[in-house]
């Protein structure tokens, strides 16, 4: 059933790229405003934008509330507008449903008003590891299997990945309170509190602080990052705290 009233919108049509895994795109799309009120955004939290979910093949929401895009301009009743909009695809890389759709922010999505949003069936690929850099200092060693791990954590979509420290010989010193949150031990934590120390990144994110002299990423501009404690590095001398 088609909605009608004030807010009306008929896509048409939607144009993008390969999505890899947690790598935020701009895709463009056309819809038409056929009702009888005009699009506009207000403010950086008022009227319409342009949004997205990604759903299951069955429609379950996976992202609900994606990144919000303003509209460019006024659209008047009958007009057309064409424009991208940024998303981030989700993680892990599989077969989704991408929904768009426009949001009167803290109000309504149009689809709760009938209108229908525009779904295409999308498969996400793994997302491009090859440009992984990984910062560790002299006298710093991974643990067997380190890289391997890692890089298959940036193709499952995460920007940054990091892990644990231990000291050779034992556990690390009382002395060195910094590093306690990273002991080794646990498994994954994607919404890990601290900064990622010795960690791997993909270009272009550098290291923007340090931890007890290790070069460590401080997650930000929402990068999908990741900690597993099961990723060690052996820390063999404190002449090795200098970065690389």
């Amino acid at each position: 059933m088609s909605a009608s009233g004030p807010l009306v919108a008929r896509w048409r049509t939607l144009e993008h790229a390969t999505f890899q895994a947690g790598v935020l795109r701009h895709v463009t799309v056309e819809v038409e405003n056929a009702g009888s009120a005009a699009w506009r955004t207000r403010g950086a939290e008022e009227g319409l934008f342009l949004s997205y979910h990604w759903l299951d093949e069955r429609g379950n929401p996976i992202v609900w509330d994606g990144w919000r895009t303003p509209l460019e301009r006024t659209v008047e009743p009958g007009e057309m507008l064409r424009q991208e909009l940024a998303l981030r695809a989700p993680i892990p890389p599989g077969a989704y449903r991408l929904a768009i759709d426009l949001v009167e922010e803290h109000r309504f999505w149009l689809s709760e008003l009938g209108n229908e949003p525009l779904e295409r069936d999308v498969q996400v690929v793994a997302r491009d590891a090859g440009a992984a850099r990984v910062f560790l200092p002299e006298g710093a060693e991974p643990a067997p299997g380190w890289l391997e791990r890692v890089r298959a954590l940036h193709e499952e979509g995460y920007a940054a990945v990091g892990g644990s420290v231990e000291r050779e010989g034992g556990p690390l010193r009382r002395s060195e309170p910094a590093l306690a949150p990273y002991a080794s031990g646990g498994g994954r934590h994607p919404r890990f509190p601290h900064p990622l120390v010795c960690p791997s990144l993909l270009a272009p994110l550098e290291p923007n602080a340090e931890v007890a002299g290790l070069p460590a990423y401080q997650p930000e501009d929402e990068e999908p990052y990741m900690f597993d404690g099961r990723l060690v590095i052996t820390l063999r001398s404190r002449s090795g705290r200098r970065r690389s």
